[in-house]
């Protein structure tokens, strides 16, 4: 015979889903029913990751519906934007990179050292292309 523990109590702390999906839903003014309706869920579908593993296929509709990342919605990040794999054509700006966060040896760099990085790094990205 085997005997089941059914008193043990489910850490909510273990599905943080649940959570996410909720503030996610209140910040767009919608009930949580209302998300199930907008997804074609059965009623208590979403209320289930509670206490239930998240299914996967369901994890990646509700991420796409909100437009984050289902690592967000599993608890693995606290950055709910989703990575961007294409690389952004947006010209960076060596100058205030290295001014805001470069230090060499302990030592903060010099308007000199920021210029040099910055050209040096300037040239190389010309003539990759």
């Amino acid at each position: 015979m085997f005997f089941v523990n059914l008193s043990r109590k489910v850490d909510i702390s273990m599905f943080p889903t649940f959570e996410k999906i909720k503030e996610l839903a209140d910040r767009q003014g919608i009930s949580i029913n209302k998300l199930e309706e907008n997804l074609g869920y059965s009623r208590n579908t979403i209320y289930n990751l509670k206490t239930k593993k998240p299914n996967a296929e369901r994890i990646a509709e509700i991420a796409d519906y909100f437009n984050v990342s289902t690592d967000y919605l599993l608890g693995r990040t606290d950055n709910p934007k989703i990575a961007n794999s294409t690389i952004s054509k947006e010209k960076i700006d060596f100058k205030k990179i290295a001014a805001e966060s470069m230090s060499y040896d302990g030592k903060s760099l010099t308007d000199d050292d920021i210029d040099l990085i910055a050209a040096v790094l300037e040239q190389r990205f010309k003539n990759r292309d």
